[in-house]
């Protein structure tokens, strides 16, 4: 027990020691003022610029593609009676020749 209390007196100071060491504190770095240009009010419109140049033509089309094909269309007007031929002639050396049926 000799031993015990002189032991935790040592630890004692020791902790107490090791615990009061003073904070080293570096001071904050210098602040330097440098001057800053001010913007002054605006200026006068600048002229207009000139017109610029014209484009060039662009390119010609694909060609199309080809139409379906349209519905047949109306019948057409009946056209006007012929007019009535010219009357034969009669009569003269006609001979009709009448075939044998066949059996």
């Amino acid at each position: 027990m000799n031993y015990s209390i002189a032991l935790s007196a040592a630890l004692m100071a020791i902790s107490l020691s090791a615990c009061n060491k003073p904070k080293v504190e570096t001071p904050p770095p210098a602040v330097i003022a440098v001057p800053v240009p001010v913007p002054g009010p605006a200026g006068p419109a600048g002229a207009t610029g000139d017109t610029g140049a014209k484009g060039s033509t662009g390119s010609p089309g694909y060609t199309g593609a080809t139409g379906d094909t349209g519905s047949p269309g109306m019948t057409g007007a009946t056209g006007d009676a012929g007019k009535t031929g010219q009357t034969g002639k009669t009569g003269g050396d006609t001979v009709i020749v009448v075939p044998e049926p066949k059996r």
